[in-house]
């Protein structure tokens, strides 16, 4: 008896385990929002769109640790901004947004995830009409360059040659 529900106890907490790993990977869609599934592009992408309150597109975008790329947000509208989301964490605040961190956003990806990429119309800005149109530019990038070494000493004159090197 004891056998069968530590099992049962055991089976339990996998199927919680997996859920709540699903749960983060699964992003929370306003009403009317259509979830596009990206692939990480060999050369650059771009996703054009209308930032249509309740009717508009969202993005997801896996990426892998080493992956380096550059994700930059354009519009004509002062209203309409981009929100990066990381699915694996389990918090849903943005990592990056055009409303405080800029129209592009580098970097060298960390760790393997999910992105989730939310342009948006702001809803607390004095506006007229539904949305406007925006365009999303996925840059992947080479691999960042690595830090120059510091040049070698040069060699100095000597009075003194310079011993053979030692047999092995």
């Amino acid at each position: 008896m004891k056998d069968h529900s530590m099992r049962t106890l055991i089976a339990a907490a996998a199927l919680f385990l997996l859920t709540v790993s699903a749960m983060a990977q699964t992003p929370q869609l306003d009403p009317g929002e259509k979830l596009e599934k990206l692939q990480f592009p060999a050369v650059t992408m771009q996703l054009k769109g209308w930032t249509k309150f309740g009717n508009g597109h969202v993005y997801t975008l896996p990426v892998r640790a080493g992956q380096h790329l550059k994700i930059s947000f354009s519009t004509k509208s002062k209203f309409a901004f981009l929100a990066i989301f990381d699915l694996s964490k389990p918090d849903d605040e943005a990592f990056f947004g055009t409303d405080e961190d800029g129209m592009s956003f580098e970097t060298t990806i960390k760790e393997n995830a999910t992105w989730l990429m939310r342009p948006y119309y702001s809803k607390v800005s004095p506006r007229r009409g539904l949305g406007a149109p925006f365009s999303i530019l996925i840059e992947p990038l080479a691999a960042a360059p690595q830090p120059p070494k510091p040049p070698a000493e040069p060699e100095r004159p000597s009075l003194f040659p310079k011993a053979p090197p030692k047999p092995q």
